[in-house]
Formats: structure tokens, sequence, C-alpha cells
């Protein structure tokens, strides 16, 4: 059945009262969707880790049209009146690129400020976190990284480091003016750019009017309204791959994307946490540098770019496209937990003759079963494939499982089986009402 409000009804006795929405590939995998869906019935929709660096598109039909919003910062569940949008503790804040957003959803018709929260101890990116992004990628000369250089990773180095400005700071306008002078001197004698630092602050005292109501302690609004019985979605921000700790450092994003970094950054225990839902296109794609094993040909990889859509929501930037990749994405389900799949983009892969599913590694000979830590090691792994037959029938009018055609139903069968879990949810188009719930 294609999904519902009713259908998000039973999903949500069936999920529990807190679920984390988690990437499970390399990000992009397409979490928006499930969480505009989802947050038809959830009350609370969070955001835990990352900044402006991720980039959720949701497709609405409105009036017969077609309408697209692109989410960067503020969780998406804001285009449903009435939820509370928590940006949590573990997330790093671009004052002007939220501002922004609020207003180019404002011009839309939707006035987002009473749905928002705001941790007092998130941390703040400024410009010169931006500037020092650029100058320290240019310098790795061949040895990128592939940074959206939006300032995160300099942001959550200043936050490691005990130099960081928090949202907090912003309630007290002279502590935060004397924290940002001292930051700013040290970051432009150190990376030799220059900026107006008085111009600076007078933005910031204008915005910190605009956005104090919204800054709160949002640990213990969401243990209250936990307590109350609110349902909470906590969506996540790139993919479990691109952890700090789990994934392909160091082509990685500066925060946890697991589910433990769900916790961490709304200060939501563990033990509350009752579903992880794991998403997964079907099949594989990766911005920016880093082995990808699964990695196409050019002219495989730019018909299945071309179908898909494959660009950077945040940068526009061409994404690398693969086969589906069983061990990156078991490897997910390791780490978060995940006990329910959403398969998205299943549509894309129409019109392919053959499809491969990468089942397994072997390194040096040896059958592996986890993603390298060795980036060395990683590049020289051999991925061991099944092929599977593909259709060309449309699917996007599907409305079940069993409407699908027969080979796209074999290849869901397929990657439930060598995922070993439960395929629930299969995204056959980019519209929020093209979803088949199993």
């Amino acid at each position: 059945m294609k999904m519902s409000i009713k259908n998000a009804e039973e999903l949500t006795a069936k999920l529990g009262q807190v679920i984390y929405v988690a990437g499970s590939q390399w990000g992009d995998e397409g979490k928006g969707k499930l969480v505009d869906i989802m947050s038809q019935k959830y009350d609370i929709i969070a955001r835990a880790a990352g900044g402006a660096n991720a980039g959720h598109t949701i497709c609405v039909n409105k009036d017969g049209k077609s309408e697209k919003f692109i989410f960067h910062l503020l969780p998406s569940g804001v285009l449903h009146s009435g939820k509370i949008c928590v940006i949590g503790n573990g997330c790093v804040v671009h004052i002007p690129t939220m501002l922004e957003e609020i207003e180019e959803l404002k011009a839309k018709g939707l006035d987002v400020v009473s749905q928002l929260l705001i941790s007092d101890r998130a941390h703040i990116i400024f410009d010169y976190h931006i500037q020092i992004d650029g100058i320290q990628e240019e310098r790795k000369g061949d040895k990128k990284v592939g940074t959206t250089k939006r300032g995160i990773g300099p942001a959550y180095t200043d936050k490691i480091s005990r130099q960081g400005i928090r949202m907090a700071d912003l309630l007290n306008f002279n502590v935060f003016a004397e924290k940002f002078r001292v930051n700013a001197e040290k970051k432009m004698k150190a990376f030799g750019f220059e900026m107006d630092i008085e111009k600076e602050l007078a933005y910031y005292k204008e915005a910190a009017e605009k956005i104090r109501p919204l800054i709160v302690n949002t640990v213990e609004y969401l243990e209250k309204a936990y307590k109350e019985g609110k349902t909470i979605l906590v969506e996540g921000a790139q993919g479990s791959h691109l952890d700090i700790d789990h994934g392909t450092y160091p082509y990685v994003t500066s925060s946890n994307t697991t589910s433990g970094g769900a916790c961490t950054g709304l200060g939501v225990a563990p033990s509350k946490m009752t579903s992880v839902v794991g998403i997964a296109k079907a099949y594989t794609t990766r911005v920016g540098a880093g082995p990808f094993p699964t990695e196409l040909s050019e002219e495989l990889g730019n018909k299945l770019r071309e179908a898909g859509a494959e660009y950077g929501a945040t940068t526009g930037r061409p994404r690398r496209c693969g086969w589906f990749d069983a061990v990156v994405v078991r490897n997910a389900i390791t780490v978060s937990g995940i006990n329910s799949i959403n398969v998205t983009k299943l549509d894309v892969l129409t019109g392919f003759e053959t499809i491969k599913v990468g089942v397994g590694y072997q390194l040096n000979g040896k059958k592996i079963t986890f993603v390298p830590a060795q980036l060395e090691d990683f590049e020289k792994v051999e991925v061991e494939y099944v092929d599977m037959p593909g259709w060309s029938e449309d699917i996007s009018k599907a409305q079940t499982f069993e409407e699908l055609p027969e080979n796209a139903q074999k290849y869901i069968l397929k990657l439930e089986e060598v995922l070993e879990v439960p395929i629930n949810f299969i995204g056959v188009g980019m519209h929020r009402g093209e979803m088949i719930y199993r």
C-alpha cells in the first residue's frame, strides 16, 4: 500500500515513541522523504548532528503541481504545521543560512519560527570558519577530502579544542562579542585573511534579537516531552560511512552520524530509542573523494546519475554512482542497530538489463565482513557480485509490493536476504506519496 496517514499511524505504533532515521551509506540516501511522511504522526522532529552541509529534498504535490523544498539545516518536519522541530546540541549552526532558509520558507507560505527550537548548547559556525574550510581544503592539493566548504569541520575543531562559541553565548551579547573578537583575531593571524569584526558583530547583534526566543535547553524540553508521552523522530544527517569514528576516515564529516550520535547530539538516553530505520538507495552514491568499491564505469555511472538526478542538494556537485554495496549497509546496521530498512529510488534502476549487487569483499584472497580501517586496504578490496535480472516497466504507480514487476520484487527480496533486516518501505518515485509499505 502507498504511505498514507493511516499507514503512518500503524508505523508509529510499531516503531515506538523515539525513532532515528539513519543514512546507511555515504549520505544522500533520501532520508528526508521518509522523515516527511513519518512527521505526519510524530510530535517532535529533531536534528542531532551536522550543519548546513546536509541537504534533504522533499517533493510535494500541491494544487496539482509538484513543489520542491530543499532543507539544509532546518528539520524537514517543519512542512507539517503544529510539529515542534529541534536543532540539537550536536549540530553546528550558521545563523545567516538558517535565517535565509526561514525566509525562503516564509515566501512559500510557511512561517516556521513558531515551530523551531535551538539548543543553547549548539555551536555556531561563523564566516571565518567558512574561510578556513576553503583554505585548508586548498592546502591539501591532490589530497582534498571534498568538503562542502560550509565551515563544518573548523567549527567542530573549535568545539573539541574548547574555544567554540555556543548559542547560549548570544543570550549575553557582551560575552559573545568578547569571545568573537578573540577568536576572529586568532583565525585571521593564523590563516592570513581579513574580515571586518565590527561589521560581523553588528550583524549578530541584530540576528540575536530574532533568534533569542528560540534558544532553549532542548535536553530539558525533550525529557519533559518524553515523559508526557510525546513521540520523537530524530532526522539523521549524512550517512553512517561519513561518521567521524566509523566512516571511511579521513573522507568523512566531522560529527557522529550513527544512532550513538543521535543520543549524544540531543541528550536523549540510548534506552529511550525504540527503533532505528536505515535508509539505503537501491544503488550506491558518494560525493567527494575516497574509495568506492562498487563504483560504475563512466558510461554506466553517467546513466545512473542522470536517471536518479544525482547532484547534491546543497552543493550541486555530481555524485559518484555504483551498484548496491551490502557490506557498507550491513556495517551501518551493526553500528546503528538498524531494525527496519527503507530502500529508496528503486524506480531509478528501471531500464537496466542486469543489476549487480555487491554481497561481499575479499582482501588479499581472504573474505572480510567489514569496511577496512586503512584506506589502502579498502582501495584493494575485490567485490563479490550477484547478478540480478532487470526490468523495463514503469513502477512509479505501484501501490503494493505485489504490483511491482517480478524482477523488481526479486531484487528487493535479494537485498533483504543479504542484509538480514526487513525492508518495510520501498520508494518508487520522488514524491511523498510514492512509497510502498510492506
